[in-house]
């Protein structure tokens, strides 16, 4: 009977798997597919990825979204370092206030937070555009970057630091000296995440963007209500997914480092 059941839990995680992934497989394939119409296999084709580099809009969209997601990485990897290193390291009254307020972007719903940063805007009367979008989105980034580099800073041999400090390092040099050197990795793969999951962003930044800026996750949304599903939609679709597949891996490696 364990059998028996083994091979229905894998027959059913495989069937899971398929729901999944296959309709990311089909539209990788095609949006190389030389006919428009979807229903429709022509053969194999780059002309749609030649239309969408042509394509002003999607160039536009694009650099938006790489801005906004380095400038919430570097913000991220900085605040990030700076908040585990005194949730890891020292002791004071409200610190479990204040490591419960760090998780609250990962656990809230995020057309709340969304909802919340657009409420906080047009109160303060901050005008929507791009800077609206990158404030957001390091606001519920820096909470990624934390659980990363807290990780990487909670195993940390602090003998190293002992060590320099024997040999009359102060605490700012024996930071970056030898600490910081050694949480790199950590650091680096908590920004990699931050970036992730601002360039794949989509309700935070409807929300916060205001007219006239766009990044890919809204150019696609963009193309997909006014034409419907395109080749060249699919095209644009697997260019972001490689990009955020790739990001992925190498915070991957980072983290394992």
């Amino acid at each position: 009977m364990r059998k028996i059941g083994d091979k229905i839990l894998a027959g059913y995680s495989g069937l899971m798997y398929v729901f999944l992934y296959a309709p990311i497989l089909i539209m990788v394939v095609f949006s190389f597919n030389d006919s428009r119409l979807l229903a429709v296999w022509r053969g194999l084709s780059v002309r749609w990825y030649e239309s969408l580099f042509a394509d002003p809009a999607v160039w536009r969209a694009f650099y938006n979204s790489i801005w906004v997601a380095s400038l919430t990485a570097g913000v991220s990897m900085v605040l990030g370092t700076m908040t585990a290193f005194v949730l890891v390291r020292y002791n004071f009254r409200g610190k479990t206030l204040l490591d419960s307020a760090m998780y609250f972007p990962v656990v809230v719903p995020e057309i709340t937070e969304a909802l919340s940063l657009l409420l906080f805007y047009v109160f303060t009367g901050i005008p929507l555009g791009g800077l609206t979008v990158a404030i957001g989105h390091i606001a519920f980034a820096i909470s990624y970057a934390l659980i990363v580099i807290r990780a990487r800073l909670v195993g940390f041999d602090r003998s190293v630091e002992e060590a320099a400090k024997s040999l009359g390092a102060n605490e700012l040099r024996s930071f970056f000296h030898v600490t910081l050197p050694i949480i790199l990795p950590g650091v680096i793969a908590g920004g990699l995440l931050a970036f992730t999951v601002s360039y794949d962003d989509f309700i935070k930044t409807a929300f916060t963007a205001g007219p006239g800026f766009q990044t890919l996750p809204l150019r696609i949304y963009a193309m997909a209500s006014r034409g419907g599903v395109s080749p060249q939609l699919n095209a644009l679709a697997t260019i972001t997914l490689l990009v955020s597949l790739a990001l992925a891996f190498v915070r991957l490696r980072l983290s394992k480092a």
